[in-house]
């Protein structure tokens, strides 16, 4: 068990949101569903609490009616180290009411913020070359999916 476990806040759709994250992501899967009964404030066998595992990563989500929106603040940030996992996690979490945002950051269909983002991404950015690493800057600001060859073009254009 995990010590802390993100809660993600849901209007009423939190039991499809864990459904659909769980189908994007391997090794994962929905642990259990609470439910409201009678007299709460949804009607009765709507998910109340949905747990589930993305990756090895626990999280809960929470259907608690409206006025607590996702925001930009807080993101998931996953790591896709190759162009091909990039693609693929950028086109399902877009997919069906998603929209791409700049530097590798995404808002799935439910609100969500996303980072997608290659581990070799912090390393083109550290480089030891103050000006190879202010091009990748530079490229990666430009982009929305972020591509890993053209950074890595952008850092070697010098």
């Amino acid at each position: 068990m995990q010590p802390i476990t993100p809660c993600l806040w849901f209007d009423d759709r939190a039991e499809e949101a864990a459904l659909f994250y769980v189908s994007v992501f391997p090794n994962s899967e929905v642990l259990n569903v609470s439910r409201y009964g009678e007299g709460g404030p949804m009607p009765a066998g709507t998910a109340l609490v949905v747990n589930f595992r993305l990756d090895g990563l626990d999280f809960q989500a929470l259907n608690g009616g409206p006025g607590h929106p996702f925001t930009d603040a807080v993101s998931l940030s996953v790591t896709a180290p190759a162009q091909d996992d990039i693609d693929r996690f950028w086109d399902l979490l877009t997919g069906d009411g998603g929209t791409p945002g700049p530097c590798g950051w995404l808002t799935d269909r439910f609100g969500l913020s996303w980072q997608v983002v290659p581990p070799v991404l912090g390393t083109l950015l550290a480089d030891p070359d103050p000006a190879a690493a202010a091009r990748v800057m530079e490229a990666m600001l430009a982009m929305s999916k972020l591509d890993i060859s053209a950074l890595q073009a952008a850092r070697d254009a010098g």
